[in-house]
């Protein structure tokens, strides 16, 4: 694998998983009031839901999570494509590590093998997707997407209940939407993405908790066709079949 897109991949594992006032926000000046508490971590409701809630609980080693990825827009050429998440024996026997697999052919994403995930490795092979092509169509440092990005669930996301449908059957659901270059400092130098928004439906009733994920970049007009739209959707999950039992003869000694 390049060194630089593992490097890519856990730049932005470590970064989400940072208190948000550690991975983005200058210290503040010194205050009279007392100090905060040594070790205190500061997180929104959207950052614990999103990034620290447990989402592969309950899941075995051998899982596989499968997703449906379809891009379509103005910009480019549609397409659709699979992404996989395998889970399997640590090699102290416990579960799980995770292995990923994001698209294919030139699409394919290089990613590196999660020891001990908590939350849903997909959530950050998606947006991994997401920042790097930010960065090939406007230039600008994928460093600096991915921590808007960090700072929009802290600042400005809205969190929310909602009703889904997994498999033709109805689920509750939380809904995350943000909008992470709005009011950004420099908007004017990605001026057709300022609008870009992204969208996580995550429901406890489905394996893995991360029911669909959504990029959305709207046409310049309210009636446009957006410039860009990418929708990850949670397609199943299987178990390789377990081998049957032969018994084993034995033979009775006279």
């Amino acid at each position: 694998m390049p060194l630089r897109d593992t490097l890519a991949t856990l730049a932005l594992a470590s970064l989400l998983a940072l208190p948000t006032a550690q991975a983005q926000v200058p210290a503040a000046p010194e205050a009279s009031g007392p100090a905060p508490a040594e070790g205190k971590k500061d997180y929104s409701p959207s950052e614990r839901l999103l990034l620290m809630s447990e989402q592969l609980k309950g899941l075995k080693a051998g899982t596989t999570l499968s997703y449906r990825y379809v891009h379509k827009g103005e910009g480019d050429e549609p397409f659709e494509d699979d992404a996989k998440v395998m889970l399997a024996k640590r090699q102290d026997g416990s579960c799980c590590s995770a292995k990923g697999e994001f698209l294919s052919g030139a699409r394919k994403l290089q990613l590196p093998e999660v020891q001990s995930p908590v939350g849903n490795p997909v959530l950050l092979y998606f947006l991994e997707r997401d920042i790097r092509q930010m960065n090939k169509i406007t230039k600008g440092s994928a460093n600096y997407f991915r921590k808007r990005i960090r700072m929009a669930l802290y600042e400005a996301g809205t969190l929310r209940d909602v009703q889904a449908t997994y498999q033709g059957k109805p689920v509750a659901a939380r809904e995350i939407i943000l909008t992470p270059y709005v009011n950004d400092p420099n908007e004017a130098r990605f001026p057709l993405y300022v609008q870009r928004s992204y969208r996580f439906v995550l429901s406890e009733s489905v394996p893995g908790q991360v029911l669909s994920l959504q990029t959305l970049t709207p046409g310049p007009k309210p009636d446009s066709t957006p410039l860009t739209d990418d929708q990850l959707t949670l397609a199943g999950a299987s178990v390789p079949a377990l081998q049957p039992f032969t018994p084993i003869a034995v033979r009775t000694v006279q």
